[in-house]
């Protein structure tokens, strides 16, 4: 199966100076769980969407996003609207997360003492659609004709659980007894939530699941050892809850998930290490077609050879191009690149090159922007175009 567009991109786009402002007053990371959005920041961030589509359908790029500019960070806005979570907004930091956590033991050095993160203090249930109404808010400026061409982001199911201390992700009051019924409840949420986008005309979603990536990093595999944590069945439940939340998709909607090792302000990433740890299992026990990997660096994220675990019927956008360096890559390396990776894909599934083409596409690497405060070092809105029509170019080169 091709993917779903040869040039892609993660979805977050750097904020302009005037969305910002609108929302200097929810910027603060004890914030970021708000639900209190005064009007006049939800005007804002609509006329930014309007903006920033009539751009994208300028240059032809695709998949048109929202940027996410109705989030402080890539996975704001979901857990705090279903029933029965409870934002938490200044949470001790080392306490109340796993131990040695990359995150948050990062976020310590940065001489951060706290962080907000949303507890399950009763029954989950959906209630309202989290993400609809940013949906709405981009479909308003696409013909119909071009839904199709859209794409929204969603954070990982298991966003809370990895981070939070074992057995805190839900309190003894909300009635769960253990994490597989916590996440079951939230992969029902997620099924019905990608109805609801579904019926409203979208076709491709992007869950976020960078933390996946942690499995391959010996500090977190080494903080959970000290918790007790059997990372094995850890990972085994976290694939199980994905393929729950995608066993009913409807038909026709394509369903990706991107895992990078986190791209917070100032080209910041929270872990380091090939794929070659969870690939196999990345691949052939989760139930999407398609993966979006960053391979813009050879010392964080390793090579291609995992991509020799790849299946047939399954595809790869490789994120090639940089969000993290403001230097403009070169076309022509990035075309060998893609042979290269093709190449391993070949020789693993016994295909000719052609074939093993037909199932990759290119991205820059992550979103530009996750975190709505800034993107990476020196990077701009002038050179982030640049960048989206490299993409572009280099996929056109390819595969038209």
């Amino acid at each position: 199966m091709a993917p779903p567009f040869r040039h892609d991109h993660i979805g977050s786009l750097l904020r302009p100076t005037k969305l910002l402002e609108a929302r200097a007053s929810l910027s603060s990371a004890s914030e970021m769980y708000s639900l209190a959005i005064p009007e006049s920041v939800k005007t804002a961030e609509r006329e930014a969407v309007r903006k920033v589509v009539q751009v994208q359908l300028q240059e032809g790029i695709r998949p048109i996003t929202d940027g996410e500019f109705a989030r402080h960070i890539y996975y704001g806005g979901f857990f705090e609207k279903l029933v029965g979570f409870e934002a938490r907004p200044t949470l001790p930091i080392p306490d109340a997360f796993r131990t040695d956590f990359p995150t948050t033991t990062k976020l310590a050095q940065m001489g951060a003492t706290t962080r907000a993160a949303v507890v399950c203090t009763g029954k989950i249930g959906y209630a309202e659609s989290p993400y609809l109404a940013e949906w709405l808010s981009l479909r308003e400026n696409l013909p119909q004709d071009l839904w199709g061409a859209a794409k929204l982001t969603v954070p990982a199911p298991t966003y809370q659980h990895i981070q939070l201390k074992p057995w805190t992700a839900f309190t003894a009051e909300s009635g769960y007894a253990s994490d597989e019924e916590y996440l079951d409840d939230i992969a029902k949420c997620y099924a019905a939530e990608l109805k609801t986008l579904y019926d409203a005309g979208l076709r491709n979603i992007q869950v976020d699941d960078p933390h996946l990536t942690y499995f391959a990093s010996s500090a977190f595999l080494n903080g959970c050892k000290k918790d007790g944590t059997d990372t094995d069945a850890l990972l085994d439940l976290y694939t199980r809850t994905h393929n729950k939340l995608l066993a009913g998709k409807p038909e026709g909607l394509r369903m990706g998930m991107h895992l990078c090792r986190g791209n917070m302000s100032g080209s910041v990433n929270w872990v380091e290490g090939s794929y070659e740890v969870i690939a196999r299992k990345l691949f052939n026990e989760t139930d999407y077609d398609t993966y979006y990997l960053e391979f813009d660096d050879m010392d964080r994220a390793g090579g291609f050879e995992p991509l020799r675990f790849l299946p047939r019927g399954k595809n790869v956008v490789l994120g090639l191009v940089s969000t993290k360096r403001a230097e403009l890559e070169d076309a022509q390396t990035m075309k060998e690149r893609v042979h290269m990776a093709a190449k391993v894909i070949a020789d693993a599934q016994g295909v000719d090159i052609n074939e093993a083409l037909d199932c990759l596409a290119v991205s820059p690497q992550c979103g530009f922007s996750s975190s709505s405060l800034a993107g990476g070092k020196g990077m701009n809105e002038v050179i982030m175009w640049q960048k989206l029509r490299l993409v572009k170019e280099i996929a056109g080169e390819i595969w038209d």
